[in-house]
């Protein structure tokens, strides 16, 4: 209760704060206050900072500096006859030093001290640095671009509240400039993922958010509703289906990155919409997506790191050196010392281990389903260091091209990281008639499970009968990718304005 008490105290003082700032604006607008739009600052702060912050004090007195900047009140500090504003802009914050007698009397005690932590405002000022040797700007004149009728956040403590911060995001950014870089970070790495792929000579592609039939991959789709076409349609959980009839009709190397959406879980490692790239080469297997994958890693990492090396946590590995490549039945046994390799090579004897460990299994389950449920539930989370997982069951792998020496499963790989999935990839199926077989199989088992998450694209079909050459595929988590990139372990802290539930 003491919590509760505190919370209820700080809303109200945030109440009383917006009333009185309320006023203030109330009365700003009778004097003639518009919002002004004709205050053009000419240096960043940052950029200021850099250049001049290295000078002596009489070296800046020398040079007599003139600046025109403008930002958002941080703190504000009153000492006599004087006042000292931090602002912020875009990157950085500077102080601003704002003496009485350089103003009128009238100005000075009714526009300036009025002004409030959060308000945005504009400076006319000359660079200097105090007797502490701060680097500060002179203000020689000042003015008011908007007022925040709200008081912020204690720039100093930031907030403490996650959900605060995923929903008012925009709070998180203004009082802690440590996530706003990583935001910047995400935009440099898409930046850079573009302009690696086009080096590499694969075209961008854009394919339709909303789909007739969900496909690509399983899971539960958003389905919404077109007035013109008076019909259901979905958005996408994957644009793979769109971007295969792209390479039918003749492109050889293409990709996309853009967003997905599944309505499913939301946790640290899912949200319902989330960025996905997706590739695709012809006349290329799952193990060139493999070498192209490991070729994105370095290069990203070099640019962030300045090095091979990727650090994450307490962990940090070597993407020249160390990556390992095993099968899912190797995988399995290799992290879990009691299984053995008898338990996976028939039904009988891996539905014995299933009992053993615990774990359900359902009806219609075959071999390929157990496997992979006890990778997933064994295995995963133990995957450390940078990992490529290949052979998955063919069962859980309706598009990918059976393995030519085991057909119970697949030209297929997926990327772990830290026990994170991070990638998918594999030799794509282009055998109609398996496919179609596949899309039936599917849609039984389902029906079995009383669910429906997966449909029988016909058109997609019909694209496959006119010929899809031997292609690989491969899809990258974006948010997954830039967490780790950034050295977040919430992925929510690489999502602008994620998924969250609705306040009533």
């Amino acid at each position: 209760m003491k919590n509760v008490t505190c919370l209820k105290k700080i809303d109200k003082q945030s109440n009383s704060e917006y009333i009185e700032r309320k006023k203030k604006m109330i009365k700003l607008k009778k004097k003639g206050f518009d919002f002004p739009n004709n205050f053009f600052f000419k240096n960043a702060t940052k950029k200021i900072f850099k250049k001049y912050s290295q000078n002596t004090k009489e070296e800046l007195k020398q040079l007599n500096i003139k600046t025109q900047i403008a930002g958002r009140i941080i703190t504000k500090r009153i000492f006599g006859k004087a006042i000292f504003f931090q602002i912020q802009d875009f990157d950085h914050e500077i102080q601003i030093y704002i003496a009485s007698h350089n103003f009128s009397i009238s100005e000075y005690q009714k526009k300036i001290l009025k002004l409030d932590i959060g308000d945005i405002i504009g400076i006319f000022g000359i660079f200097f640095k105090t007797n502490t040797g701060k680097f500060t700007i002179y203000c020689t004149k000042i003015f008011l671009l908007n007022k925040s009728l709200y008081p912020l956040p204690d720039k100093y403590y930031g907030l403490h509240n996650q959900e605060t911060k995923y929903r008012k995001r925009y709070l998180d950014l203004i009082v802690n400039l440590k996530i706003k870089k990583i935001f910047i970070i995400r935009s440099k790495i898409l930046s850079k993922i573009r302009f690696f792929m086009q080096e590499k000579k694969f075209i961008e592609i854009e394919t339709p958010m909303m789909h007739d039939v969900p496909g690509g991959a399983t899971a539960k789709p958003f389905i919404t509703y077109n007035n013109s076409l008076q019909q259901n349609m979905y958005l996408r959980i994957a644009p793979e289906l769109y971007l295969k009839r792209v390479i039918i009709g003749g492109f050889k190397k293409i990709f996309e990155i853009n967003r997905n959406f599944r309505n499913e879980g939301v946790s640290t490692r899912h949200n319902p919409e989330f960025t996905m790239m997706e590739i695709y080469s012809a006349y290329k297997t799952y193990k060139d997506m493999i070498l192209l994958l490991q070729e994105i890693f370095l290069y990203l990492i070099n640019i962030i790191f300045n090095s091979s090396i990727l650090k994450y946590q307490q962990h940090s590995f070597n993407f020249k050196k160390e990556i390992r490549i095993m099968t899912m039945c190797e995988a399995i046994l290799k992290f879990n010392p009691t299984i053995k390799k008898e338990n996976l090579k028939d039904f009988k004897n891996a539905k014995i281990l299933m009992q053993t460990l615990k774990f359900k299994i359902e009806s219609h389950w075959t071999l390929g389903h157990i496997i992979h449920y006890i990778f997933e539930k064994t295995t995963e989370k133990k995957l450390i260091t940078p990992t490529f997982i290949t052979e998955y069951p063919i069962e859980v792998s309706p598009l990918a091209k059976t393995h030519p020496k085991n057909v119970q499963f697949t030209e297929r790989f997926e990327f772990f990281l830290f026990g994170y999935e991070i990638a998918n990839g594999y030799s794509e199926l282009n055998d109609s008639e398996e496919q179609k077989k596949r899309f039936k199989q599917q849609i039984l088992l389902e029906k079995k499970e009383k669910i429906k998450n997966s449909f029988y694209d016909f058109e997609y079909i019909s694209a496959l009968e006119y010929g899809l050459p031997p292609t690989a595929g491969l899809g990258i988590g974006i948010d997954r990718l830039i967490m780790i990139l950034t050295n977040q372990n919430n992925i929510r802290d690489v999502i602008l304005f994620p998924s969250l539930r609705q306040k009533t």
